[in-house]
């Protein structure tokens, strides 16, 4: 549990949780002050996935480093279950399999190489990976190599996944692809979700709420409930509607 003391702590009713309260952050950058997060408030309940759009630069990626404990604020509260951070870039180790790539968050909770590997196996099937388990990073597809790092990421075994642009480094039909796939496995897999992107409408289609914060420092100006059935269709008038009201909240007429 990752706690900050605050004036009127409050407590997360059941494990998987995060609660962001208040909070502020600001970086030295040579001799100026960067305030990243002003008054930035953010709650998930347990196996929720909360889709959190926002200009370039309005403190996303800090948000999820806090939610992570990799940060402490300057002030206010942040409380989270145990956190996975799945960073932008795939951060595969180019000289090692998809298997062993994988089995790496389990390596890094103390299991010996052969019981990480055997454990991890049975999971690339699960995430379409069967028959890459002995291939490398530079021989795998853009999607694979995503689908690898988030199975590393689940593999750590937390209750909340912080996932930082998972997919924006992909041309857009495989995009739309890994987006359908996410909701499959999230559906099998549940866990609390904070998901950062720029695509107002992949956080439409994966989320169950959105939180769009303002510019730089960053704060949470709107927050849209996506009470809609799943699979989600990007093009549904209810998806559209959506959209286009985070849009308006983030100043863009669509």
């Amino acid at each position: 549990m990752i706690e900050v003391s605050a004036p009127e702590p409050r407590e997360l009713a059941t494990p998987g949780g995060v609660l962001v309260d208040g909070v502020d952050r600001t970086f030295r950058v040579r001799r100026t002050e960067v305030a990243a997060l002003a008054g930035m408030s953010l709650s998930a309940a347990p196996g929720e996935i909360v889709g959190v759009v926002g200009p370039s630069g309005c403190g996303k990626t800090t948000l999820l480093e806090l939610i992570c404990g990799l940060q402490q604020p300057d002030s206010g509260l942040v409380r989270s279950d145990p956190a996975a951070l799945m960073p932008q870039r795939d951060l595969l180790l180019p000289w090692a399999t998809a298997l062993d790539n994988a089995a790496l968050a389990l390596r890094a909770r103390g299991m010996p190489r052969a019981e990480a590997r055997e454990l991890a196996r049975p999971w690339l099937v699960r995430f379409g990976l069967e028959g890459f388990e002995d291939t490398r990073p530079a021989a795998l597809s853009g999607g694979m190599r995503q689908r690898v790092a988030f199975l590393r990421t689940v593999l750590a075994g937390k209750p909340v996944l912080a996932l930082d642009e998972p997919f924006a480094a992909l041309d857009a039909l495989t995009r739309i692809q890994m987006q359908g796939w996410l909701d499959h496995v999230l559906a099998d897999e549940p866990r609390t979700v904070v998901l950062v992107t720029h695509d107002v409408e992949e956080a439409v289609v994966l989320g169950d709420r959105v939180v769009v914060m303002s510019p730089r420092p960053g704060r949470a100006v709107a927050t849209i409930a996506v009470d809609l059935p799943r699979p989600r269709h990007r093009t549904s008038p209810e998806v559209l509607e959506l959209r286009g009201r985070a849009l308006e909240a983030l100043g863009v007429h669509s």
